[in-house]
């Protein structure tokens, strides 16, 4: 395998483990979350997230970009025991879990930059890209809504 083509790769394996720890995360914040409509708004997410994967997974097949089971890594672990832990003392489960989403899609919208400053990334990857990273600053703006609004 090329230079080129293992940046790539590694590029959307990166996109696809966040996504995954994403899908974790939001179900987690479902979980600890007590009011119905922000329940279901993490619900949403998760479905969302998974269409992403589904996206990047069939995007370019012919790259091994991981099992197609949802794992996560050991960091997305750390990370949502730190969301029980957030949890169990917060005053308000729901805030801390509306924070909890602002943190991860400011940092997944980065990661998404890094992804599309790739200049070898073949225009309809960039694409595919570049719109989750759009419906990523969408979602951002929504969880900021809502959080101001707690």
């Amino acid at each position: 395998m090329n230079n080129d083509i293992k940046k790539i790769e590694d590029s959307l394996k990166d996109l696809v483990s966040k996504n995954e720890d994403a899908i974790k995360g939001f179900e987690k914040a479902s979980e600890n979350s007590k009011d119905v409509g922000i329940k279901s708004y993490f619900e949403k997410k998760v479905v969302d997230r998974m269409q992403f994967l589904r996206e990047l997974r069939a995007a370019v097949p012919e790259l091994d970009l991981g099992r197609v089971e949802i794992e996560g890594s050991a960091a997305g672990t750390l990370h949502r025991t730190w969301m029980d832990i957030k949890a169990f003392f917060a005053d308000d489960n729901d805030e801390a879990m509306l924070e909890e989403a602002v943190r991860g899609d400011k940092a997944a919208i980065n990661d998404y930059d890094n992804a599309l400053a790739e200049t070898m990334m073949p225009h309809r990857l960039k694409e595919i890209i570049r719109a989750q990273r759009n419906e990523l600053q969408n979602a951002l703006e929504t969880s900021e809504v809502l959080e101001d609004h707690r």
